[in-house]
Parts: C-alpha cells; structure tokens; sequence
C-alpha cells in the first residue's frame, strides 16, 4: 500500500510557486534581459549563498547571503544612479535561475529543496510585486531618507510572510501545532532574519548609489555571520552529542535497555511540541529525557530492566535526587538538572518538562516487552493514572502524537 499523499497546504504552496516562477520566467524570455550585468551580479550572489547553505540549528535551512541578495534584487531600482528597468518577472526569473543552480549539490546529495525553492520565490515575489511596478511608475520619486524607511518595511512584511510560509509548511509535513511553529520562526527572524533584512535594504540602497562594487563589501559582514552561526551551530551539536554519551553510560553499565534514553527523548520533544514548547524548552526537554535515569547509576542492584515507574514513590525520588545531582556535576545547564530532581514529586508540583519525561519514561517501559497490544495498554494505563501519577494533558497530548504517528507512518491505513 502506498504512503501517505502530501497535504492540500503543502500542494497549494508548490503549486503557487510553481505557477509564479513558470509565468516570470515566460515574461522574462519574452521580454529579453534587461541589464544583464545587474542579473548576472546579483544572480552569482544568490548562487554563491545557495552552494553554501547548510541546515542551521533545529533543522532550519539557512542560506542568508542567498537570502539577502535576492531580497536586494527584488528592491533594487537603480544602480549607479541609473535606472535599472528589471521588473517583478525578470526578478524572479534570475533568482529561481540561481537558487536552482546553487541547489544542484544538495540535490545530488539527497538533500530535499522543495520547500526552500517555494518559499524563495513566494517572498522575492512578494517583495518584488510591491517595489518594482511603483518604483518603475515613479511612485518614489523624491522620498529622500523615507525611501529607506520604504525598503526596511517591505522586508519586513516579507519577512513576516516567510515566517507564516515556513511555519506552514512544516504544520503541513510534521503535523505540529501551527502556533508555536510560527512562533519559533518569528523568534528565529528576529536573530538571522534581522541581520538579511538589514543586509538587504543596505545592499540595495549602496548598489543605487555607487553600482555594483558595493556588493562585495556589504556580502562579507553576512558571510562572517554566516561562519560564525554554523560555528555555533557545531559547537551546539557536539554538545547534544556529549550530553547523549553521558545518557548511554546506563545502558553500557546494564542499567537500562539499549536505546531507552533516545526513545524516551525522541518521544518527549514530540509530545513538547503537541503542547506548544519553544524550541528552547524543547531542547532542555531532550536533555532532561536523555539524562533521566542517570541517577539508577548510584545503585548497587540494578532495577529490572531499568522499569523505575514500577518502584516506590520514595525510591523513585532518591533516584531522581542522585540524578540531578550528577547531571550538575556534567555542566549541564540547571535547567535540566531541575527537571531530572523533580521527576518522581507529585504531579500537580513538577513543571511541565518534568510531567512529559516521567508519562513518556512510564509508556516506554510498560509497552517495551508486552508483545503487540503493549502501546495500547500501557497508554490505558496511563489514563487510568491521570489521577494522581500522570499529567492528564501530557497523556492526552502523548495520545495525540501516538496516533498521528500511526496514521503518517507509510503504509498505514
């Protein structure tokens, strides 16, 4: 049986960008390049941030050079104090013509480009629709330093749109909650986002003055940024990957199943996300998971089969305590330590996180060996200890994720 089909959203938003870029690049051939060595310049731009776009933090495709040049162009009525008489069409034509050049290696490599295309030309073609045919009529003749004022607004709506596109589209493929989704891509606008809107306006305004040699000079302090972002990124990476070494000492002591943390982790960002955490609560979420039973290292006979939810409430708690107390000693932030600590105390007192990790921790080790109904009576379980033991939002929520997990799981239904 085949998987699942994409989305009504997900159709319409390729769909669209499919249409745009089909009938701007028919206009442009018809009409012929106008000013090809402007195209040609910022057309090498877009190429060049493409070829060196990479998957930021939180799997978020970052290419802001590519991004900031193709804003600039989209916003560029003159270069050198000449008329540059490329309208919306020629605009998009150019930077699809780019993008899809600098996409060529990642598409070698497997990597998925779809969206990123869609969303590229659905913002340049909105940037560009609501300079280029006012500019071209002279609307903004003699705005002075409003003219710049003008630029910062439209990037900003652009921005704007690409955060509701790009929180769409992932609503769209992951089934996520939209809200959060489009809160997380407006926080992360205000960072990266910023920096390629400010790039672009400046871009824009410099080439109108000075020509095309402004280019270089106003590419490089985003290329700096751009190295400095994925050399955080990095350093990010290898410390979930520290922290995930740590999680694993149980496991290679015999403490735990092999693979528990990382399911239990996997599973708890998933349920974060049904109740609308950020992805920096997210993030502390997965660390607190993978570090969970840390603390079954201080005792002297291992739990069977690492089934902590099976034993008393004060033995959990002491676990819990020693948990947290080494999780501190790791350098791990506080954050993660608190929530490990407050893993056995009464429900209604834990914080969220806490109320996530100890539902997930109880549903994997009670479905793991119960043979095929196990998910089913462990999640009944669950259920019935909404009571007291468990938060009855995060078993709804861990309920939610179960069954959009088997419904988008290929093959099913």
């Amino acid at each position: 049986m085949s998987g699942p089909r994409p989305p009504a959203l997900l159709t319409a938003v390729h769909g669209s960008a499919a249409l745009l870029a089909t009938g701007c690049l028919l206009g442009m051939l018809g009409s012929g390049l106008v000013d090809r060595g402007t195209a040609l310049a910022f057309g090498a731009l877009v190429t060049l941030g493409e070829l060196t776009r990479w998957t930021g933090a939180e799997g978020r495709e970052a290419a802001p050079l590519g991004a900031a040049a193709a804003l600039s162009y989209a916003l560029l009525g003159e270069s050198g104090g000449e008329p540059t008489g490329h309208g919306l069409a020629q605009v998009v034509g150019v930077v699809l013509a780019a993008s899809l050049l600098g996409s060529v290696p990642h598409i070698a490599r497997g990597r998925p480009v779809l969206d990123h295309l869609a969303r590229r030309m659905l913002t340049v073609g909105f940037a560009a629709a609501c300079f280029q045919p006012l500019f071209n009529q002279g609307t903004f003749h003699g705005w002075g330093t409003s003219y710049a004022l003008l630029l910062l607004a439209v990037l900003t709506l652009t921005a704007l749109c690409d955060a509701v596109l790009a929180a769409a589209l992932a609503h769209a493929r992951t089934r996520w909650p939209f809200g959060p989704l489009l809160r997380d891509e407006l926080r992360a606008t205000l960072g990266v986002g910023s920096a390629v809107c400010a790039t672009g306006a400046v871009m824009a305004l410099a080439v109108a003055v000075v020509g095309l040699w402004a280019l270089p000079v106003f590419s490089l302090p985003l290329l700096l940024t751009q190295m400095s972002v994925r050399r955080y990124a990095a350093v990010r990476a290898t410390y979930r990957q520290t922290i995930a070494s740590l999680a694993r000492a149980t496991e290679i002591a015999g403490y735990t199943p092999a693979g528990h943390a990382r399911r239990v982790a996997a599973l708890s960002r998933e349920v974060g996300r049904e109740l609308g955490l950020s992805e920096a609560e997210l993030t502390v979420l997965e660390y607190a998971a993978l570090m969970h039973d840390i603390g079954q290292l201080s005792l002297v006979d291992p739990v069977p089969a690492g089934a902590t939810a099976v034993l008393p409430v004060e033995e959990q708690r002491r676990i819990a305590l020693l948990g947290g107390a080494v999780v501190r000693q790791t350098g791990v932030s506080p954050q993660v330590a608190t929530i490990v600590e407050r893993l056995a105390d009464p429900g209604p007192e834990q914080p969220v996180a806490a109320r996530i990790v100890r539902a997930v921790n109880a549903y994997e080790e009670k479905s793991r060996d119960a043979g095929p109904d196990g998910p089913l009576r462990a999640l009944e379980e669950l259920r019935l200890g909404t009571a007291g033991d468990y938060s009855p939002e995060v078993v709804g929520s861990l309920a939610m994720v179960l069954s959009r997990d088997c419904l988008t799981r290929p093959g099913a239904g």
